[in-house]
């Protein structure tokens, strides 16, 4: 199970959502953080890849959300993609029912764009001059293979209202469902916010995590993560 989080008074991070699993994610390294989410609209552009899509999203939320100029914004979105298709969150049981009947026994993919943005890094763009910060973006896809759970399985995790506000329909942590067969990829990434891409980019920023991320990590999730270093190290 996940470790409860506390929000600070003079936060160095502004996270851009109000998704209690990002939060979690990113109380585990340690840094200051206040919350501020962003009000977008989250359609697709047509012909949008998924990875234009999320990445997109990320940085409309950083631009968004009102922060002091020596603050970081951080924002995320995470799309689950079946085939050609970007699923999102479900409007109603029924098709969070479709969507879990969908995924099961197969793989697909999770995306999950960040941005980072500090306003006081102030830069000016060639076409016109206006002053944006300075702004990093990454992207980790993660690769979802999900059991055969049976109709009474989607039934019953449907009645927990748990789906509705989940992309896809699920949660890979939930504690009763556990929809997913095995992971080889960013555990973290599937549940919103892959926490070492995070680490890369606040790197470029100068500033590393104040706690024992790793440990914390691992051991939170119960899950030995077999790409962090690689990630880490830039190879990913």
């Amino acid at each position: 199970m996940l470790e409860s989080f506390s929000v600070t008074d003079k936060p160095l991070l502004i996270l851009g959502s109000n998704s209690p699993r990002r939060r979690q994610l990113l109380a585990m390294a340690g840094w200051k953080f206040d919350i501020s989410a962003a009000d977008v609209d989250e359609g697709p552009i047509p012909n949008e890849s998924p990875a234009d899509y999320v990445l997109r999203l990320a940085e409309t939320k950083a631009r968004t959300i009102t922060a002091d100029q020596d603050q970081i914004v951080l924002a995320a979105d995470t799309a689950v993609v079946d085939g050609d298709d970007i699923l999102g969150k479900p409007k109603d049981d029924v098709e969070a029912t479709a969507m879990l009947t969908r995924l099961r026994g197969h793989t697909h993919q999770v995306y999950t764009g960040i941005a980072l943005l500090r306003r006081s890094d102030k830069r000016s763009t060639p076409q016109s001059g206006s002053v944006d910060g300075l702004l990093f973006k990454d992207l980790c896809v993660t690769d979802v293979p999900m059991r055969d759970y049976s109709d009474e399985e989607i039934r019953a995790y449907v009645q927990t209202g748990d789906p509705l506000d989940k992309a896809g329909a699920y949660a890979i942590q939930h504690p009763q469902f556990r929809p997913v067969a095995h992971m080889d990829g960013c555990y973290a990434s599937v549940m919103g916010l892959p926490m070492c891409h995070v680490i890369l980019l606040m790197r470029k920023m100068e500033i590393q995590p104040k706690s024992d991320f790793f440990v914390n990590c691992e051991t939170i999730l119960e899950y030995k993560c077999p790409v962090s270093k690689s990630i880490l190290s830039g190879e990913m």
